[in-house]
C-alpha cells in the first residue's frame, strides 16, 4: 500500500472558437502527477459536446490523431484520475456528461464524498438509474435533478451541493456556461485565472494555469461558486456567489503540500515548495542527526531534504536517482519482481553515498516495505549509517476525502512504535514531524489533519470502501 494522488480538475471558457482540446492537454499534462488511471476532456462548440476518455496517461489517451480529431469550441473541461470510489474503468473515468430536458451538463471531480451510499440509495429508490460505480455519477444526478427545478443553473448547482458531505471541488459545464464550486471546508484545492485574450480558466493547482499562460485570479474560497458567463456586451465575466452561507473553518487536506501537489504550485496563498522546505528546517531542529550528508526520496521528499540540509548545515546530496520510466505503464512479469520494484524504480549513487552517514528524507510512511527497501538499497551501495526523517505526522488513521487509504490495517504507525517501525525498516533512527509544526508548515492556514489525528471535520458513515459500489449496495451509514 502507498499514498496515491487523487484527481486534477481543469476548465476552461471564453468567447470565441479556440483549440480548447490543445489549452486542455496542457492543463491535464500538467496535473498527471494527480492521477494516472484515466483521463478525459468534453469541448463544447456552440452547445453541442464532443467528449473523448478513456484509461491511460494524459499521453497515451490523446494522441496526435485524437486531438486533430476533436473541434475548436469556445469552453471545455478535463480530468486526469486515480479513483478512490468505484473501480478503474473506463465507464468510471471522467468528465461525466448527462443530458436532461433542460440542455446539457458535464461535471468534473476532484475529492470523495461521504455520503455517496445514502445519497445514491434514495436517488434509487426515486428511480435514478447509474450506470457507473462513481461518487461523480451521483452528483451529476443530484444537479440535473434540481436543474429541473430550478430557473437557473447555478440554483440548481446550490442546491445540489447543499445535499453533498465531504470533499468536492467541481468544474461543471453547460453549453453557455462553466462553473467552479469548492466544497465549504476547502478540503480540496480549486484556483482561476485569465488569460490574455479574456478566456477564464480553473484548476486544481496553479502549475496547470501558468501551463496554459494564464493568469492566477485567487483561489476558490470554502464554500464558494465561481460563474462564468458571457455579458451582453459579449465579454467573458466571472460572479462569485456562496453556495454555504454558513462560516466555517477551512480544513484544506494538508497532504496537498507534504506530497499531493507539484512544488510549483501555490496552494490558498501558501508556496507548496516552500513549506516543504519549512517542514525539512523543523525536522533539522527538532530531529538532529550526526551525519554527512542529507539526501531526499525523488520526488516530495526532496525539498524537505533541502530543508534540512540548509538548518542543519549537513550538504545535501543527490544520493537516488528515480526511473522515470516506471510509472503505471510498468508490469512486473512475476511475483519475485513484483516484490522488488523499489530497486527498479530508484536506484542509489555509491560514489555519493558509500562510507557515509545519511540523514535520508521522505514524505510518510505509510506500510513501511518501501521505507524498507530503500534502507536496504543504501546499505547494499555502503551506506554506514541512515537516519530517516518524514517531513509529515505519523500516518495514523485513513483519510476518506480522496486519498486512496480507506483502513487502519496496514498503517504501519497505527500498530507500532516510532522504534519499533524504525528497526522494522532497518534505520540507525526515526523521526516524524512532529503534528504542531503542521501550522508552521501552512502557515497559519486552515488543515485538515485527521489522517495524522484522527479529528474528522466531516462525519464518516461506516462503509467507505472504495469498491463498496461494486456488489449489492450496503447501507453504511
Amino acid at each position: 500500500m502507498s499514498i496515491h494522488e487523487e484527481c486534477g480538475v481543469f476548465g476552461i471558457f471564453g468567447t470565441h472558437k479556440d483549440d480548447m482540446a490543445g489549452l486542455c492537454y496542457y492543463g491535464l499534462f500538467s496535473l498527471q502527477h494527480r492521477g494516472q488511471e484515466a483521463c478525459g476532456m468534453v469541448v463544447n462548440d456552440d452547445g453541442v459536446f464532443t467528449v473523448h476518455k478513456d484509461l491511460g496517461l494524459v499521453g497515451e489517451v490523446f494522441s496526435d490523431d485524437v486531438l486533430a480529431g476533436l473541434p475548436q469550441g469556445n469552453a471545455a473541461i478535463a480530468h486526469v484520475r486515480y479513483g478512490t470510489t468505484g473501480s478503474n474503468c473506463k465507464e468510471n473515468a471522467q468528465p461525466m456528461t448527462v443530458n436532461h430536458l433542460n440542455g446539457r451538463l458535464a461535471v468534473a471531480h476532484n475529492g470523495n464524498l461521504t455520503n455517496t451510499l445514502s445519497l445514491r440509495k434514495n436517488l434509487e429508490q426515486d428511480g435514478a438509474i447509474f450506470h457507473t460505480t462513481s461518487d461523480t455519477e451521483v452528483i451529476c444526478t443530484c444537479i440535473t435533478r434540481q436543474r429541473l427545478k430550478c430557473s437557473s443553473i447555478e440554483e440548481a448547482v446550490s442546491r445540489a451541493c447543499a445535499s453533498l458531505e465531504g470533499a468536492y471541488s467541481l468544474v461543471i459545464m453547460t453549453s453557455t456556461k462553466m462553473i467552479a464550486v469548492r466544497d465549504p471546508l476547502g478540503l480540496r484545492p480549486l484556483v482561476f485565472g485569465v488569460r490574455e485574450d479574456g478566456s477564464y480558466v480553473a484548476a486544481s493547482e496553479t502549475c496547470a494555469l501558468e501551463a496554459v499562460h494564464a493568469k492566477g485570479i485567487r483561489d476558490v474560497g470554502p464554500g464558494e461558486m465561481i460563474v462564468f458567463s458571457v455579458n451582453e456586451s459579449g465579454k467573458a465575466i466571472y460572479e462569485s456567489k456562496k453556495i454555504i452561507c454558513e462560516k466555517q473553518p477551512q480544513r484544506t487536506c494538508v497532504f496537498e503540500y507534504i506530497y499531493f501537489s507539484r512544488p510549483d504550485s501555490v496552494i490558498d496563498g501558501v508556496s507548496v515548495h516552500q513549506s516543504r522546505i519549512t517542514a525539512g528546517e523543523i525536522l533539522a531542529q527538532t530531529y538532529p542527526a550526526d551525519a554527512d550528508i542529507v539526501i531526499g526520496v525523488p520526488d516530495s521528499g526532496l525539498d524537505a531534504a533541502i530543508g534540512y540540509a540548509k538548518r542543519s548545515h549537513i550538504p545535501y546530496e543527490t544520493g537516488l536517482i528515480k526511473n522515470k520510466y516506471t510509472g503505471r505503464s510498468f508490469i512486473a512479469p512475476n511475483q519475485q519482481l513484483r516484490s522488488d520494484t523499489v530497486r527498479l524504480k530508484l536506484s542509489p549513487i555509491k560514489s555519493v553515498v558509500s562510507g557515509q552517514r545519511i540523514v535520508l528524507i521522505d514524505d510518510s510512511i505509510v506500510r513501511g516495505t518501501t521505507s524498507r527497501r530503500i534502507v536496504e538499497l543504501l546499505r547494499e551501495a555502503g551506506a554506514k549509517e541512515i537516519h530517516v526523517r518524514i517531513s509529515s505526522p505519523p500516518f495514523r488513521h485513513p483519510c476518506f476525502y480522496g486519498v486512496d487509504i480507506d483502513s487502519e490495517e496496514y498503517l504501519i504507525a497505527t500498530h507500532h512504535s516510532i522504534e519499533e517501525i524504525a528497526k522494522m525498516i532497518g534505520a540507525d533512527s526515526l523521526a516524524f514531524l512532529p503534528l504542531h509544526a503542521l501550522e508552521k508548515m501552512t502557515c497559519g492556514r486552515g488543515y485538515c489533519c485527521a489522517c495524522f489525528d484522527g479529528d474528522y471535520p466531516v462525519p464518516i458513515p461506516k462503509d467507505m470502501r472504495k469498491d463498496r459500489f461494486e456488489g449489492n449496495i450496503q447501507e453504511g451509514v
